[in-house]
């Protein structure tokens, strides 16, 4: 576990943090760190940090040094920056050097310091969504920022063979060499043929922003999945993605993306604040969204 920053000094010391991303509107997780923030006593503020429609788009580094200006104590980071700031980064952590991506960023005595806590999230939820399911081959769709985090957890899950598929082919090979150098190069594979790799997976995970609300779609035919494999998707919203319904519809366990979302915030609202959230009560935060967002 990573070491949390100093805690507040006190119940009225205000945390300004947010998320910086692209179609996030949708997103759940300032309900979740707004929630758990209260529930600590902190003047607890998280907002969203939404570039989709921005022309030009801004800098990276130029966006980083207003949001210091304005007093931001640290930042999530999602689709599609996970990879893009680590060059405007003064540190990273062990986990997100490993898995070359950074999703939460803590600002603290002028050093922007880079932490991946999607890799515990996405271990954590497999752990407790899908105990026991076989493992000798896994397909993996995706391996940009939120891929390589999948990916390590998976074979430190004890997944025998990974097979990356990406549509953007270099990708996927970087990403295969990255995880040769540090699990074995028998352990990983690039593929392109999706037939061919559904049928030697027990298990498929999508770890592409297919599926999103403004990005619908499956990652794969429907078709091509079997009542024996196991499914999990990392998008959470929708919750239930088209890619979800076809396995459910096809009798095959399913992983939503709701755990990785709740156990990746419970490690950044650790890291922003020094304090250890709860998992239960970011849970039921998560879940509460749809409910709040209709009043």
């Amino acid at each position: 576990m990573p070491k949390l920053g100093p805690p507040v000094s006190g119940p009225h010391k205000r945390i300004l943090v947010g998320l910086l991303g692209q179609g996030i509107s949708g997103s759940r997780t300032p309900m979740m760190h707004m929630s758990e923030g209260k529930a600590q006593g902190l003047d607890y503020d998280y907002r969203l940090i939404d570039l989709a429609g921005c022309t030009p788009e801004p800098a990276i580094e130029e966006i980083l040094c207003a949001l210091e200006d304005a007093g931001f104590r640290g930042l999530n980071v999602t689709f599609p920056y996970k990879q893009a700031v680590i060059p405007y980064l003064g540190s990273l952590s062990e986990n997100a050097r490993a898995v070359g991506a950074v999703n939460t960023i803590v600002l603290r005595d002028g050093v922007r310091h880079g932490h991946n806590t999607d890799y515990w999230g996405f271990g954590e939820s497999f752990r407790r969504g899908l105990p026991g399911v076989e493992r000798d081959a896994v397909l993996l769709i995706g391996a940009g920022g939120a891929g390589g985090a999948v990916a390590s957890a998976l074979l430190g899950e004890g997944v025998g063979r990974l097979m990356i598929r990406d549509t953007n082919l270099s990708a996927a090979q970087r990403l295969a060499s990255s995880l040769a150098g540090r699990f074995g190069a028998d352990r990983v594979d690039v593929v392109d043929d999706l037939a061919a790799a559904t049928a030697q997976a027990d298990g498929i995970v999508n770890a592409s922003p297919v599926g999103m609300a403004n990005l619908p779609g499956t990652p794969l035919p429907t078709d091509l999945i079997e009542p024996r494999h196991w499914v999990a998707d990392i998008v959470y919203f929708p919750l239930e993605t088209e890619l979800l319904g076809a396995a459910r519809a096809n009798g095959c366990k399913v992983l939503p993306g709701a755990g990785m979302a709740v156990f990746q915030a419970v490690r950044a609202f650790g890291l922003f604040t020094g304090l250890p959230a709860d998992p239960d009560r970011m849970r039921k935060a998560f879940d509460r969204f749809e409910t709040e967002v209709a009043k």
